[in-house]
């Protein structure tokens, strides 16, 4: 009975020796020299470094465990780990939601993107607040993600009022209120750099984009 358990702990003693050796050798192989995140204007970088042991090895670093971590970050929509065997840099390319709506709702500000992700806060964004409700909060960010997979995109809700909404698309006011069809985000695209600046682009018409010199959405507030 003690031979054997002095064969078990031998044993043991074997595989944590290797186990020692291995990651020496590693480490002194291919040790990681750095870690650059690109694309991050909020996201932080020591965040990166925290996730990351201090004698970490790119033969033993788990890439899908960091950008795991990384994108656990309410800023960060995606990530994407690359290692540099020459040099022993691990790159994090990381693509960070916008906020484009601030919003009051039932009392409470929330600060969200497009995806519908909260955020911490505007983030620098300099955005109006609006107030809504629940569905129209919805109704926002479903336009918003219309109008990104034709190609526009939502840089912020600017006002709100019983007639619609009122956001800068590319640059450009557009008035919006319910659902946009793909018809008009296509036309919408098509039109835009044929008006000057100053134009309302008036989405509330069913298939028709409206090119105007003033829309209202609300009671003074929400007028353009």
């Amino acid at each position: 009975m003690a031979s054997h358990l002095r064969s078990i702990l031998i044993s043991l003693l074997v595989a944590l020796v290797t186990t020692a050796a291995v990651v020496v050798v590693a480490y002194l192989s291919f040790p990681v020299t750095g870690i650059r995140v690109e694309g991050a204007t909020m996201y932080p970088e020591s965040d990166a470094w925290d996730a990351v042991s201090k004698h970490a090895s790119l033969l033993t670093l788990n890439e899908e465990k960091l950008e795991r971590h990384v994108e656990a970050n309410p800023w960060v929509e995606g990530a994407e780990v690359l290692e540099d065997s020459e040099s022993g840099i691990v790159t994090v390319k990381v693509e960070e939601r916008r906020p484009v709506l601030d919003a009051e709702v039932g009392g409470e500000r929330r600060t969200l993107a497009l995806d519908g992700g909260e955020l911490p806060g505007p983030g620098g964004a300099g955005l109006n607040r609006v107030e809504l409700d629940e569905d129209q909060v919805g109704d926002v960010l479903r336009v918003g993600r219309d109008l990104r997979e034709g190609g526009l995109r939502m840089e912020s809700v600017d006002a709100a009022g019983p007639g619609g909404v009122a956001a800068t698309v590319e640059g450009r006011t557009v008035v919006f209120a319910g659902e946009v069809s793909g018809d008009q985000v296509r036309a919408l695209e098509g039109v835009m750099g044929r008006w000057r600046e100053g134009v309302v682009f008036d989405l509330r018409s069913p298939g028709r984009v409206v090119a105007t010199m003033d829309a209202e959405v609300g009671d003074g507030t929400g007028s353009l």
